[in-house]
C-alpha cells in the first residue's frame, strides 16, 4: 500500500512520516508533501491508496480540500487539530480523523484501518465527494438509492434519475457508507431507506422493490440478512 501525507508543518511531517514508516513496517510505503500543489502532482503521476491529510494548509479551506480528498479512489485519514470540525469531515467520507497532537496509539489506530480497510466500517458519511471537469460536486448520500460496481469504479443512482461515477470501487466505499446501505447482490449495495419490499420471482430468484417501482436483484447469500433488516420474518 502507498500513502500520501499531506501536513505544512515541518516537524509535524517529519514525525508523521517517522512514526507511519515505524507502525506500519513492511505493509506500507509513504511519502509526504508540504502543501496541496505538490499533493494534487503526486496524486496525478502516482497511485495512493490512502491519504494522512491536514484540514489546514497554509490558510485554505481544509473542507475545500477535504471535498476534493474524499472524492478520490484512495481512502482518506484527516489530523487536524479542529477537533470541533472532526463530525463534518466524518459526514464528508474521511475513514478516521486524528486529533492533534496526536499520539503513537492513536496514529497506530488510523494507521490500521486505513491498512486493513474492509475490517472497518465508519458509516458516518453523509456526503460523497465526485470528481467532474467543472470541480468536486457534493451527493446527499440520503439522495442515492442504490450503488453498482462498474470495473474500477462504482456507478450511483439519484432518487431524480441522475447516475454520477465514483472513483472508489464497491468494496472500498463500503468501508465509509452508512448503514443504510446493505449488500444486495455482489455488484449492488441499495439504500434501505428507499426499499419498499422484497419479492421472490420464478427460479427461485428474488429482487427488492424500491419506492419509485425499480427492481434490483437479489443474491440469495443476501435473502436472510434483507428480511432482517426489512423485518419481513422468515
Amino acid at each position: 500500500m502507498r500513502i500520501l501525507i499531506v501536513e505544512d508543518e515541518l516537524l509535524v511531517r517529519q514525525r508523521l512520516l517517522r512514526l507511519c514508516t515505524e507502525l506500519a513496517g513492511t505493509r506500507a510505503r509513504f511519502d509526504a508533501v508540504a502543501d496541496l500543489d505538490s499533493a494534487g502532482d503526486r496524486l496525478q503521476r502516482s497511485v495512493y491508496d490512502g491519504l494522512l491529510l491536514d484540514l489546514n494548509l497554509a490558510g485554505e479551506d481544509g473542507f475545500d480540500l477535504l471535498r476534493s480528498a474524499v472524492a478520490g479512489r484512495y481512502h482518506c485519514v484527516v489530523v487536524s487539530a479542529h477537533r470541533e470540525r472532526a463530525l463534518q469531515a466524518f459526514e464528508h467520507g474521511v475513514l478516521d480523523f486524528v486529533p492533534k497532537p496526536f499520539t503513537r496509539e492513536r496514529l497506530g489506530l488510523a494507521l490500521d484501518r486505513l491498512l486493513d480497510v474492509g475490517r472497518y466500517r465508519s458509516g458516518g458519511a453523509r456526503y460523497l465527494g465526485i470528481w467532474h471537469a467543472q470541480g468536486t460536486a457534493l451527493v446527499e448520500l440520503a439522495e442515492v438509492l442504490w450503488i453498482r460496481a462498474d470495473g474500477d469504479y462504482s456507478q450511483l443512482r439519484m432518487r431524480n434519475g441522475r447516475s454520477e461515477l465514483h472513483d472508489k470501487s464497491l468494496a472500498s466505499l463500503t468501508a465509509v457508507l452508512p448503514p443504510d446501505f446493505v449488500r444486495c447482490h455482489r455488484s449492488y449495495l441499495v439504500n434501505l431507506r428507499h426499499v419498499r419490499t422484497l419479492h421472490a420471482g420464478s427460479g427461485s430468484r428474488y429482487w427488492l422493490v424500491l419506492n419509485d417501482g425499480a427492481e434490483l436483484p437479489v443474491g440469495r447469500a443476501h435473502v436472510q440478512a434483507l428480511r432482517g433488516e426489512l423485518a419481513l420474518g422468515a
